[in-house]
């Protein structure tokens, strides 16, 4: 489970194969078979949980990539140095009830997407993206989102019953707000409030007004700071939906840093996020957490509004000054 996760719906937490696609950088062929997108899935899980029971990092690296990589390896890096011995009552994940949504594509990444109930709390729906950079690479999954049953929009899909995917870059895509420019897009407006691309929400609007109260606090100076996470590493994808519109995942990364008049130092209590700080908090600490969002985007046409179906954010380190 990612180290201080916060979740719209609640939150998670040798390689793994698919097929290797003849002329897979120019044709547009499916990405894999929904035998092997059930392969791939099936072992994800496996070597999750014995990640998650052993909190072994380098099991999870050879299944996770991009922001959910990065959110559950900090995790796992601490709650190892907090308890070595692993964790051997973990409740192990399981997945049922699974649709795979496979599209045709050209080109690297090739990516899909596997729609499944969890063993977990609550009802919400678990999406996970895999991404494959190569045609040799393995499969990895790079996003994980948490959406509620009824909120899952129906998606488009071509003669062959594929989904369709939407393009990530210029304004090809028809959309109020192109896949790769949503990053900077979401993080300038929790920085500066700028840009009405957004709906009002938990995730948006909300959210800034919590920082305004964060801002009037006399006893310690919040300060936050939004970035865009950039591809490759963190690349987004999208797929088409049958309004016209695209569900799309992408990635942010924000600090916040926390100051205290002279005289004060910091009591970082919890024994996670000592475990991830560099330097020690004299005065100050900066905490870095890494988000991942699934979202709906609007067709330009219809002049709406960009809404978060899914939000997991994780610490991924502590910077003490």
């Amino acid at each position: 489970m990612p180290l201080a996760a916060t979740v719209t719906a609640g939150a998670l937490l040798a390689s793994l194969t698919g097929c290797v696609t003849v002329h897979g950088a120019s044709a547009v062929v499916p990405a894999l078979s929904k035998a092997e997108a059930a392969d791939v899935l099936a072992t994800f899980v496996k070597k999750n949980n014995r990640a998650n029971t052993a909190y072994d990092v380098d099991l999870n690296a050879t299944i996770e990539t991009g922001p959910l990589g990065a959110i559950d390896q900090a995790g796992l890096t601490s709650r190892k140095k907090v308890r070595p011995e692993g964790n051997p009552d973990y409740n192990r994940l399981k997945l049922t009830d699974t649709h795979y949504l496979i599209p045709e594509q050209a080109g690297w990444p090739k990516f899909f997407v596997t729609d499944s109930r969890s063993d977990r709390e609550g009802q919400g729906r678990w999406l996970f993206v895999f991404q494959r950079d190569r045609a040799d690479g393995p499969w990895k999954a790079s996003y994980l989102s948490v959406i509620d049953p009824d909120a899952v929009p129906e998606f488009a899909r071509d003669e062959h019953g594929h989904v369709r995917t939407v393009p990530v870059a210029g304004g090809d895509a028809g959309l109020t707000v192109p896949p790769d420019e949503l990053s900077k897009r979401y993080a300038r407006y929790l920085q500066e409030g700028a840009g009405d691309d957004f709906a009002a929400g938990p995730h948006t609007s909300e959210q800034r007004e919590e920082r305004v109260e964060e801002a009037k606090r006399k006893n310690v100076r919040n300060e936050f700071a939004d970035q865009a996470a950039e591809p490759p590493r963190y690349a987004p994808f999208g797929l088409r939906t049958k309004d016209g519109g695209a569900l799309v995942f992408f990635a942010t990364r924000h600090h916040h840093k926390q100051t205290l008049p002279r005289g004060y130092h910091p009591d970082v209590k919890n024994p996670l996020v000592k475990a991830l700080m560099k330097g020690k908090p004299q005065q100050s600490v900066t905490y870095v957490r890494m988000s991942e969002q699934a979202v709906t985007v609007p067709t330009q046409k219809s002049n709406g509004k960009v809404t978060f179906l899914s939000r997991v954010e994780g610490l991924t380190s502590a910077h003490g000054s």
